[in-house]
C-alpha cells in the first residue's frame, strides 16, 4: 500500500540557530526540539533533565482537598474503603497503585473490578451492591466514574460515598460525588490535563501523602504510572514524561514482584522503553480481562512476592496467549471475507459480523483490518442478544461522527475521533452496514483513505554521528506527542549483505551516495521491495534511527519506515 510522506514545517533559521548557540547542539536537532515546542534554554532544560521537583503540586487539582479530608475520615474511623477500577491496563494498574499504597498502613481496604461481559465498563450497579454488601462505605472510583451519576446516587442512598478519579471528558452533569479529581473539567485549575487515570491514582495518593505520611512512599509506585501511561496511549508530555521517565527506571531497576514476572516470562532482557510496554507488557495485563477476567491482572500487579507473581505470571501469559489465537484466527476469517466479496473490497468502509466471534478482542481485530485495508472499520459480534462491536479509524476520519450518523439504528455508543463502541438491535445490522458505507462514502477523502508518515525533516547520513545519537537519546521516552523523530534520505542504495527474513521483512547495509558512512537497516513487512533492492536500484527512505543491541555489542540501526525507488 502507497504511503504519503508529510514533512513537518522546518522552523525560522534565525529562530534554529537562535537554539542551537543556547544548548550547543546542531540545526537539525534545534529544528526538531522548535517543532516539539522546545524554543530556548529553559524550556529545553526542563525537557532534558525531567525531575520529580517539577510535578505539580495535587492540591491544585479541583476536589483534591475534599478527597484527601473523605479518605482521612474512613481510615481513622476505619471504615471499609472499595478500591474500584476498569478491566484494561489503566484501570488494573491504578487499582493496584492505589491498593498496595493504602495496604501499607491500612487493611481494611477491597477491590473490585467489573467483568467486562456481565457488566460492562465504569462503574456498575452489580459493583454498587456488592460494596453494600461487603460493608464499604467508601467507593474509590479510578479510571471510571465521570459519567456514572446514576448510580453515585444509587450508592448515596445505600449509604456509600463515592471519590472519582477519571481522565475521561465529563458530561455537563458531573456526579454527586465527595470528590471528583478529573483535570478535564471544565473548571478545574489543574495546569496538566492529559494525565492517565492511574496517574490521577498516584497524585490522589501524593496528596494523601504530603499531608499525612511520606512523599516519598508514593514514587515507588511510578513503574505501574508508566505502564498506564504508554498503554493508554496519552501524550508523552509535561507531567506524563516526568512520571514515564522515573516508571521506566524503576520498571528497569527494581520492578514490582508482578511486573518483573511479566517481563522474565515475555523473556526480555534489554531495558522497556515505552514502545516495549506497549507490545508486550499490556496486551498480557490487557488479556485477563479480555478473555476472562480482570481481576487476574491486578492480583498479578499486587503480589508481594516473586513465587506469588510467577504464578500469577503464568496464569495471566496463558490468557494472552488464549487472546492471541482468538486474535489471530478473527483476523484471518474478516480478511478472508473481504478478499471473497467484490463489493467489500471496493467499499469505502469495513463492517464485519459474525456471531461467534470474542467480544474480548473485536477492537483489536476492527485495527488489524485498519492496518491493511487503511479505512474506517466496524467489527461486530452477538452479546446478550443484541449486536455489539468496535470501531477504528484512519488518520483525519471523523469515526464518531460518522456513526452519530447512524445513530437511528443504534441502541447505544460512545467513543472519540478514531475508536468507538456501539450496540444494535439484530434486525438493524444490514441497515447499519449500508447507512455507515453510505456515510463514509460522502465524506471521506482520497487523501484520508491513504496512509500518511510524518517526517522531521531530511537528513544527510554524515550527520548521524555519536553526539546527535547522544541527545535523540534524551528526547525519550518516546510516544504521542513526542514520537521517535522520522528522517528521509535519499539517493540510497544497498552497499551489501542483502537478506530477507520470515518471508515478510528485509536487512541489509546501506549507503548514500557521495557518503561515506554505511549503516544496518531494517524494514518489517517490505519484503515486497526485495527484488528492486537487490536489482541494485536506488531509492529513497524514511526511518528511525535506534541502537541495537546484539550478543553484548551495540550498534546503530536505521528503522525503515517506507521505502520509495527514485
Amino acid at each position: 500500500m502507497d504511503k504519503r510522506w508529510l514533512l513537518r514545517d522546518i522552523p525560522a533559521p534565525e529562530q534554529i540557530e537562535q537554539l542551537s548557540k543556547a544548548i550547543n547542539i546542531n540545526s537539525y536537532l534545534s529544528s526538531i526540539l522548535i517543532q516539539r515546542g522546545i524554543s530556548d534554554f529553559e524550556s529545553a532544560k526542563f525537557f532534558f533533565r525531567p525531575s520529580l521537583e517539577h510535578l505539580h503540586d495535587p492540591f491544585l487539582m479541583k476536589g483534591m482537598e475534599k478527597a484527601v479530608s473523605r479518605l482521612k475520615q474512613a481510615i481513622d474511623r476505619e471504615e471499609k474503603i472499595l478500591i474500584y477500577g476498569d478491566y484494561d491496563v489503566d484501570g488494573t494498574t491504578s487499582v493496584a497503585l492505589v491498593y498496595s499504597y493504602l495496604r501499607n498502613f491500612y487493611p481494611n481496604c477491597k477491590i473490585y473490578i467489573p467483568d467486562r461481559y456481565a457488566e460492562g465498563y465504569g462503574v456498575s450497579l452489580a459493583g454498587v451492591e456488592w460494596a453494600e454488601q461487603n460493608q464499604c462505605t467508601l467507593i474509590i472510583a479510578l479510571d471510571c466514574g465521570i459519567k456514572s451519576s446514576e448510580l453515585v446516587n444509587i450508592a448515596l442512598l445505600k449509604g456509600i460515598d463515592f471519590i472519582i478519579c477519571d481522565h475521561h471528558l465529563p458530561d455537563e452533569s458531573i456526579p454527586q460525588a465527595v470528590a471528583v479529581l478529573d483535570p478535564k473539567q471544565s473548571d478545574c485549575p489543574y495546569p496538566y490535563k492529559e494525565l492517565s487515570g492511574c496517574g490521577l491514582g498516584f497524585k490522589f495518593m501524593q496528596a494523601f501523602a504530603q499531608r499525612f505520611r511520606d512523599e516519598k512512599e508514593v514514587y515507588g509506585f511510578l513503574d505501574l504510572v508508566a505502564v498506564s501511561i504508554a498503554s493508554d496511549i496519552v501524550p508523552i508530555t509535561g507531567e506524563n514524561r516526568i512520571l514515564t521517565n522515573f516508571g521506566l527506571k524503576k520498571l528497569n531497576e527494581d520492578p514490582r514482584p508482578g511486573l518483573k514476572a511479566l517481563k522474565d516470562i515475555a523473556g526480555l532482557r534489554n531495558e522497556l522503553d515505552v514502545s516495549g510496554i506497549v507490545f508486550t507488557l499490556g496486551p498480557r495485563i490487557n488479556a485477563a480481562g479480555r478473555v476472562a477476567h480482570g481481576s487476574a491482572a491486578v492480583e498479578l500487579l499486587i503480589a508481594e512476592t516473586e513465587e506469588e507473581a510467577n504464578m500469577m505470571a503464568e496464569k495471566v501469559n496463558l490468557k494472552n496467549e488464549v487472546r492471541k489465537q482468538f486474535d489471530s484466527d478473527i483476523t484471518e476469517e474478516a480478511i478472508a471475507m473481504i478478499e471473497g466479496d467484490a463489493t467489500l473490497r471496493a467499499a469505502k468502509s469495513t463492517v464485519l459480523f459474525k456471531n461467534t466471534w470474542h467480544k474480548g478482542v473485536i477492537g483489536i481485530v476492527a485495527a488489524r483490518c485498519v492496518e491493511k485495508y487503511y479505512r474506517p472499520t466496524v467489527i461486530l459480534t452477538e452479546s446478550n442478544n443484541k449486536i455489539t462491536g468496535s470501531a477504528r479509524s484512519v488518520n483525519g476520519f471523523d469515526l464518531y461522527g460518522a456513526i452519530l450518523e447512524c445513530s437511528d439504528l443504534l441502541e447505544k455508543f460512545g467513543g472519540h475521533k478514531y475508536a468507538a463502541g456501539l450496540t444494535l438491535d439484530i434486525n438493524n445490522l444490514e441497515l447499519f452496514q449500508q447507512k455507515f458505507e453510505q456515510v463514509v462514502s460522502s465524506t471521506i477523502t482520497e487523501e484520508m483513505l491513504t496512509p500518511v508518515i510524518d517526517v522531521d525533516m531530511p537528513l544527510h547520513f554524515d550527520m548521524i554521528t555519536p553526539k546527535f545519537i547522544t541527545v535523540l537519546k534524551q528526547m525519550a521516552p518516546f510516544g504521542p506527542e513526542n514520537q521517535r523523530p522520522v528522517f528521509e534520505a535519499s539517493g540510497l542504495y544497498v552497499f551489501n549483505s542483502l537478506s530477507s527474513f520470515k518471508d515478510r521483512h528485509v536487512r541489509f547495509l546501506v549507503a548514500q551516495h557521495k557518503n561515506e558512512s554505511v549503516f544496518q537497516a531494517v524494514g518489517f513487512d517490505l519484503a515486497d521491495r526485495y527484488e528492486r533492492l537487490a536489482k541494485g536500484d536506488m531509492f529513497k527512505m524514511v526511518f528511525t534511527i535506534e541502537e541495537n543491541t546484539f550478543n553484548g555489542t551495540t550498534s546503530i540501526q536505521l528503522r525503515i519506515k517506507d521505502i520509495k525507488f527514485h
